[in-house]
This record gives structure tokens, C-alpha cells and sequence, in this order.
């Protein structure tokens, strides 16, 4: 049985793992309504890029679409960073991909197999929802900051597995032995920072082609459905050098810049 307060989040273990003295200032909370909201409303305080907020848990967590992030204490790992970009850079388009690319990277490295990307916000284990990735920009003295929300399943209830109505993974279910939260969220972070710092240089160009490799929906026929939109049919192409989705449909290809991504049923 997974023994929660074994797993109990602690600052002192996060920053021995994290080993970048200054690089992240991370905060741990019992309980708020959103690690997004909370950091959002500290952009115009002047608080540091790097900073991070995890929380045991969310009243108010959300997804894409403002959908609710279900999760039991203990059994995930929520957290916001808040990312400052260099004067000058053009919008972080593609952001959410190449985040999902770093949050790759730090599961490949923890040893969990068959991690692959959905487009835009999702990663997936073996073809179920491990985790979601929200990320949300503002605009600040002319640079870009972004506060981006990881959310993990570490183990999954089933009463969690039952309330989100689709199929979902969990670390657990893929490893012999799930890695701490404190482990997971230190390797998470150092592997976000690499990328976004790249990100920052040469934008999404830089992760596309692995984005591409990892593709869950590669060759796939798909449907896409977006708010005030017929809905879309066609083989999944693979995305652009911005994070766009190419949907190769009957008449000729389509560039998608945001909508939902779900398998055809023949």
C-alpha cells in the first residue's frame, strides 16, 4: 500500500537533488487554489524567473479549457515554474510542446519506458494520460513569462481513474519502483531548465524534430475538434517548426494551432 507521508515533499531533499544553488527558488504548500493562478499574480511583483510553487493540493487546479486537475494527496506531483524569457524574444510559440520534450527527458533518465507525446499539452505512458502540461504567458516590459503547470500521476486511485473519464497512466504501473516526488520534482526541473533555456535562444525549432520522434499520433487518422469550429479528419502529419499540428485531410494538408486531438473510430 503507498504510504504517503513516506513520500512527504521536502524542500531540503528537493534542493540536495536539484544541485543548482540559485537557479530555482521553490516553495512547498499544503494546500491552494492553483499553482498557475498563485504565480500568475506574482508576475507583476517582480518575483524571479525560476521560481516554483508545488502544492499537495489544488481546490481550484486546472487544466487546458479551464478543466479541473483531479488528484489525491500524495499520488501526484503538481507544481508551477515561472519562466522569464530574454528581452526581445518573439511569443514562445510551441512553448507547451517543448516542455513536454524536458518532461521526457527527466522520465527517460528516471527509467520509465514507453513515454510518448499527444498534441499539445499531454504526455502519455504506454498510450494513457500520465500527465498534462498547462501554460500560460503574459507579457512583461517587453519580455515574455511564462508559468508553466506540470501534473503527474504518481499512483492513481481508482476513484481518480473513475472521475476522469478517460484512460489514465501512472508512474507506478510502469516502473518497478515509482521514484520519489522529491527525486522526480528535481529531475523535472533541471531537465525544464536546460530546455527553456535553449527555448529562450532558438525557440521551438530546436525540439521539433524530437517532438516528432515521440509523437503519439504519428500516421494516425485523427479527429479535431476546436471551439467555434467544424470538427477535422485526417492523418496526423506531425507538427511545424512553431508547435502547430499538420493534418493531412482530403483537401490537402492543414496547419492546427489549437484545438483537441482524439483517435478516429472506423
Amino acid at each position: 500500500m503507498h504510504n504517503k507521508a513516506f513520500d512527504a515533499l521536502n524542500i531540503e531533499i528537493v534542493t540536495a537533488a536539484l544541485g543548482a544553488p540559485g537557479l530555482f527558488q521553490v516553495e512547498i504548500l499544503d494546500s491552494c487554489e492553483s499553482t498557475n493562478t498563485l504565480l500568475l499574480n506574482r508576475v507583476q511583483q517582480g518575483v524571479p524567473s525560476g521560481s516554483v510553487v508545488v502544492c499537495e493540493r489544488q481546490t481550484a487546479g486546472r487544466g487546458r479549457r479551464g478543466r479541473a486537475w483531479l488528484s489525491a494527496p500524495g499520488d501526484s506531483l503538481t507544481f508551477s515554474l515561472l519562466w522569464r524569457f530574454p528581452a526581445g524574444m518573439p511569443p514562445p510559440m510551441g512553448l507547451s510542446l517543448a516542455v513536454g520534450v524536458a518532461a521526457a527527458h527527466a522520465l527517460d533518465d528516471l527509467g520509465a519506458a514507453g513515454v510518448s507525446l499527444k498534441w499539445p499539452n499531454d504526455i502519455l505512458v504506454d498510450g494513457a494520460k500520465l500527465g498534462g502540461i498547462l501554460v500560460e504567458t503574459v507579457s512583461e516590459g517587453g519580455c515574455h513569462v511564462a508559468v508553466i503547470g506540470l501534473g503527474l500521476n504518481i499512483h492513481l486511485p481508482r476513484e481518480i481513474a473513475d472521475a476522469v473519464g478517460i484512460e489514465a497512466g501512472a508512474l507506478s504501473s510502469v516502473m518497478a519502483y515509482a521514484p520519489s516526488r522529491n527525486l522526480l520534482l528535481a529531475r523535472l526541473l533541471r531537465a525544464l531548465a536546460a530546455v527553456l533555456e535553449a527555448f529562450g535562444r532558438s525557440g521551438f525549432a530546436a525540439f521539433a524534430e524530437e517532438w516528432r520522434a515521440r509523437n503519439a499520433h504519428a500516421g494516425q487518422q485523427v479527429r479535431i475538434l476546436a471551439e467555434g469550429a467544424a470538427p477535422l479528419e485526417g492523418c496526423c502529419a506531425g507538427v511545424d517548426e512553431d508547435g502547430a499540428l499538420l493534418l493531412e485531410t482530403a483537401a490537402g494538408m492543414r496547419r492546427i494551432v489549437s484545438g483537441e486531438v482524439s483517435l478516429r473510430k472506423p
